[in-house]
């Protein structure tokens, strides 16, 4: 956008623009009347309910070589998050078609699921596309049939009744075991996946639906609650164990709290979280992103990506090494800005210590700042990284990356990830639904 990010930022508060966004998001899932065409074969078509994690692929995305027109079920389990918080219209008796959809393509696509109900992207027709297993899938999906619940008809709710009865049995099966990482890039013990099956299991205990608690359950969250410690190595939260050379500080720590159980005010969270931005903003950090610099001028920022030794960028032909923030991990810090603020503007003590100083520091709070200003300066810290994303769109349409030198977007277009997590962190930010 050719506007200063000051001017992009007053046209429209974040509320506004997040209802833009909403739209964004509902283009990437079909349903009876809005069909997506496989682009390997245009004799088939979605399946309503069905989630695009992008509506990119080769022949219509120059300079990337990934097709993402597959329905991958975290993407989609984050997608319903949003619509359920969307307050969409409804049906005669209350309930909104685009979730009874979204259970019911994830019946389908549990019933096909292959080798096992962790199968991670399916066709958009339902089918098992040849991946891997990632067992944080089914948590998340579990999660957001939760939050979708209440806005579901009555056969619907008796779906996601036997949905989330099957997650739950396959989750108890497998919670201490390694699985594929959020990245999809390496296999093993992960922050993430034991986070999110946490917040899983903590969610159906406490449920209030009448859906069955597994006996197992309390076994399985205290055993995750004394594992998530094990990822501490003194300094930062690591993201995967055995942990694979080049690949922490990770932004999937970040996520966990968004996503899962991990509590904003952790400082071992903060700690983390503060590696990661200073290796992509600060000056002297030789994978700062050049254009987080440039922003700096202008008052906005950082943009964020995954790990220091990331090389994907939509092309596995052309790899290079950094260069390419990610919008959805810079949301997820704005997020966690957010929802830290949040806690300590109810009351909260300002959760300051030798491991979370740094993090503080970054958004000029001190141990003798006022809770009121750590608020403040919390709550502008993510406004900058927002603004940062909001500058660098293409008019507010949403890339998978930026390029880390021009800022301009790279990778896949318009993926459903970037917008769920832009709402999200809005919702955090306004502590209000946005409405699509």
């Amino acid at each position: 956008m050719n506007v200063s990010p000051q001017v992009a930022f007053q046209q429209a508060d974040l509320s506004t623009i997040a209802q833009h966004m909403v739209s964004l998001l509902l283009r990437n899932v079909s349903s009876d009347g809005f069909r997506i065409t496989d682009p390997a074969n245009s004799n088939s078509f979605s399946l309503p309910g069905c989630v695009v994690a992008a509506p990119s692929f080769p022949a219509n995305t120059p300079g990337v070589d990934q097709d993402y027109v597959f329905n991958w079920t975290r993407d989609a389990a984050i997608t319903a998050m949003e619509i359920a918080a969307a307050n969409l219209p409804v049906r005669p008796g209350g309930a909104v078609q685009p979730l009874i959809d979204y259970v019911l393509f994830a019946q389908t696509c549990q019933n096909n699921a292959t080798p096992t109900l962790g199968h991670a992207c399916f066709t958009i027709g339902g089918q098992p596309r040849p991946w891997t297993e990632q067992s944080d899938g089914p948590a998340l999906q579990t999660l957001a049939i939760l939050n979708a619940y209440g806005q579901l008809d009555a056969p619907t709710q008796a779906v996601a009744k036997t949905v989330i009865a099957n997650n739950l049995n396959y989750l108890l099966n497998v919670y201490q075991n390694p699985t594929t990482n959020l990245w999809e890039e390496h296999s093993g013990l992960s922050f993430f996946a034991r986070s999110v099956q946490l917040r899983c299991f903590r969610a159906i205990q406490s449920n209030t639906y009448g859906i069955a608690v597994p006996q197992a359950t309390a076994a399985a969250i205290s055993w995750l609650t004394a594992a998530l410690p094990s990822h501490w190595n003194g300094n930062i939260y690591v993201s995967l164990l055995p942990a694979p050379g080049g690949y922490d500080p990770n932004i999937d720590i970040v996520s966990a709290s968004v996503y899962g159980a991990i509590p904003f005010t952790d400082t071992k969270l903060l700690a983390t979280a503060a590696m990661l931005r200073d290796q992509w903003a600060n000056n002297n950090s030789p994978s700062q992103y050049p254009i987080n610099a440039a922003d700096q001028a202008l008052g906005v920022g950082p943009l964020l990506g995954r790990y220091p030794g990331d090389t994907y960028d939509g092309d596995m032909a052309d790899n290079v090494l950094g260069r390419h923030p990610w919008a959805l991990c810079t949301c997820n810090l704005a997020e966690l800005y957010y929802s830290l603020a949040n806690t300590i503007a109810q009351g909260q003590a300002v959760p300051l210590d030798n491991l979370s100083q740094t993090f503080f520091s970054q958004v000029g709070v001190a141990g003798n700042t006022p809770p009121a200003a750590v608020v403040s300066a919390l709550q502008d810290a993510g406004d900058a990284m927002l603004r940062a994303v909001i500058y660098h769109s293409d008019n507010l349409e949403l890339s998978e990356q930026f390029d880390g030198v021009s800022g301009f977007e790279k990778s896949v277009r318009n993926l459903t990830w970037s917008y769920a997590a832009f709402l999200s962190a809005v919702r955090a930010k306004t502590g209000q639904s946005v409405k699509g």
